[in-house]
Order: C-alpha cells, then sequence, then structure tokens
C-alpha cells in the first residue's frame, strides 16, 4: 500500500503482526480511554498560523539533555521491539541514527545495550525501572555509562502495572525466540504462561512499589549521566523532579497504558512548562502523530516530543527502512506545518501561535 501518513503505517503494520503483539503495541489500560484522549487533545489544539514570513530557509534542529538533533523528536523508550521484527532495537536504533534522533533503549529490550550500541553510532537514551534490587539499578546504570548512552530516562508512573484487557484477554507471554537483554538471572523471561498477562506479572515481581523521591535522588547521585524523570503529568511533581536533580521531565502517561482516566498529555503540558519556568527541559509524549503535532507541542512550550507505537508500526512495516519511513514523514509535515505557521527555526515557534 502506499503509505502517506503515520496511520497508513498502523493500518499495514496490523494485517502484519499476530493479533496478541498488535494488541500488546497498540492497547492501553481499562477502557483506553485516556489512550484515545491523547490523540484528540493534539487534534484541539489549533494554530493561528503568521502569513508573508520568509520561509525559504527553514531548520529543524535543536539539542536536548545535551544531544544534538536533527528535529526535535525521539524515540520513545518501547519494549520488546523483536516481537514487530527480527531486527528489533537494532533496526530502529539504526534508522535513528540516519534521521538524526536519539534513540530511547528500554529496560525491556529484546536486544543488549552493548549489541546496539556496537550497531549504531547515533545517540542512545537508556530508560530505567528502579528495581527492587538497588544493586541491579546500579548495575544497568553503570552498564549504560560504559556503552556511551548520553541520558538516563527514568520512568515513575509504574507504581504497580496497569490493568491492560487486551493482554489478559490474549494471555500475552512472549514467543521462546525472545528473550529480555537485560533480566538479571532468576528474573525470569516472560515466556511461561501464566493466568492472565505474563508481562504484568513479571512487571509486578521486578519493580519497588515503595519507590519514593529519595530515590530519585540516589540515582542522581550515581550517575553523571544526565537525568529525565517521565510519567509526569502535574505541575508540583516536574518542580520535585527539578528539585532532586532532574535536567529533564517528560510529561507522559504512559501512553495510556497505565492509569485509565489520566488527564491527556497535550492538556497539562502548559502548566508544568510554565511552574518549571526554564529550570529543567520538558518533553512529553503521547498521541503524537503528525508533524503538526509536534509544532504544537513546541508551542505549547515543550523542547521535543517522544514517539512510540508508530516508529514499531515502522518496524513491523519494513524493519530499519520502515522506522526511517515513519521518522521521514513526521520531518517532511513538520518542516510543512512549520513553513505554513511563519517559523523558520524550532525557537521561533512559541506560545503566541496557540492564542
Amino acid at each position: 500500500m502506499n503509505l502517506l501518513n503515520l496511520h497508513d503505517y498502523a493500518t499495514a503494520a496490523e494485517s502484519r503482526l499476530p493479533r496478541g503483539v498488535y494488541d500488546y503495541f497498540a492497547g492501553g489500560a481499562n477502557d483506553e480511554r485516556t489512550l484515545v484522549a491523547n490523540r484528540e487533545a493534539w487534534e484541539r489544539v489549533a494554530l493561528h498560523y503568521r502569513v508573508l514570513r520568509d520561509v525559504s530557509k527553514r531548520s529543524l534542529a535543536t539539542t536536548v539533555l545535551g544531544t544534538p538533533m536533527a528535529m526535535p523528536v525521539a524515540i520513545a523508550p518501547m519494549a520488546f521491539h523483536k516481537l514487530a521484527h527480527p531486527e528489533g532495537e537494532v533496526g530502529t536504533a539504526k534508522a535513528a541514527a540516519a534521521a538524526g534522533v536519539p534513540f530511547s533503549l528500554s529496560t525491556l529490550a529484546t536486544t543488549a545495550i552493548e549489541q546496539v550500541r556496537a550497531a549504531s553510532a547515533g545517540p542512545i537514551w537508556f530508560q530505567l525501572y528502579v528495581h527492587t534490587d538497588r544493586g541491579v539499578t546500579r548495575d544497568l546504570v553503570a552498564r549504560a555509562e560504559a556503552a556511551g548512552c548520553t541520558a538516563l530516562v527514568l520512568t515513575v508512573d509504574v507504581a504497580a502495572m496497569g490493568r491492560r484487557e487486551r493482554d489478559i484477554r490474549n494471555a500475552f507471554v512472549l514467543p521462546p525466540e525472545v528473550r529480555i537483554a537485560h533480566a538479571m538471572p532468576g528474573q525470569g523471561m516472560l515466556n511461561e504462561a501464566v493466568d492472565g498477562s505474563a508481562l504484568a506479572a513479571f512487571v509486578n515481581g521486578m519493580l519497588d512499589p515503595s519507590l519514593t523521591w529519595r530515590d530519585v535522588e540516589w540515582l542522581r547521585s550515581v550517575t553523571k549521566l544526565p537525568l529525565a524523570v517521565k510519567g509526569i503529568v502535574r505541575a508540583d511533581d516536574a518542580h520535585r523532579a527539578v528539585e532532586c536533580g532532574a535536567a529533564a521531565v517528560v510529561v507522559s502517561n504512559h501512553g495510556g497504558r497505565q492509569l485509565d482516566g489520566a488527564p491527556a498529555t497535550a492538556v497539562v503540558l502548559p502548566s508544568v512548562v510554565d511552574r518549571i519556568g526554564g529550570a529543567a527541559e520538558v518533553l512529553v509524549d503521547g498521541g503524537i502523530r503528525r508533524g503538526v503535532d509536534v509544532v504544537r507541542a513546541l508551542a505549547l512550550g515543550a523542547r521535543a516530543v517522544l514517539v512510540g507505537r508508530p516508529v514499531l508500526w515502522g518496524l513491523a512495516v519494513d524493519g530499519e527502512r520502515g522506522v526511517s519511513g515513519v521518522l521521514g514523514l513526521l520531518r517532511d509535515e513538520m518542516d510543512t506545518a512549520m513553513a505554513l505557521c511563519g517559523a523558520t527555526t524550532v525557537d521561533a515557534v512559541g506560545r503566541d501561535l496557540i492564542a
């Protein structure tokens, strides 16, 4: 099919993936209302464009967490890329490097960080869950630093696994050939069926529900890498993250996969930006499906966006080349939207475009 936009990639991926895999990637928690709300909130943000500006020369380049980027887009951390395509995280990372954007490697990746680093010269951020065993967490941080990662992305919105009914209904389990690359001895590999979702059982046994802001301060003390705290929807939590040493916060509701009923990220983004007041960078994810959504996010004060599911759809359709196609479409659409808004650089996209 002629893949004209990210929605076409989603349709093509659905026809290629097994139902259980597609549902795992596409699904959200409970009634999936937050999943839908994320997308609808971006669509409601109108851009009051300017005209008669010289936009003959445009640049989408920016810098986030000290990482130069060809456009204000990074690939969000997502688990189990090899479920989408045998190239897995390596294919995604190589496409990200070619596009000049960072790739966030998940703790639940199916390719080890060292292998991804060896295959890609592009910037890699490492997404971290704090394990009940802090020694495991410290070891993962050390591996990320040794592999040359340029930032840590700490996910903080999984005190317990959200109830993802698609996974429960499908009895989600990893096939024998797919393994969690960063699992420690005794953690298991999600390859054995359980009553319900094997992922939920695994995550609830791995993570520490007693995690507090003191643990963020501890993590800040054991690494020299800049830290982004991901999973923020409140301005006061964003402020606390900065007080604990975060260089960035990611406004995120986990793609609607945790608390169904959480606010859409586009709705809460301005309040987070206003509260932080430039003390840290603000990123956002959730429902980004068009290049104009990136411009909307910048206008609301974000430094950049993280894109999740569409990357997996590209990977499922055509491996590395599919991810490159998705990123290329986002870049082209964003470039057009900037021109039509009268902006020649990302710094020229401001709150005045909203009202």
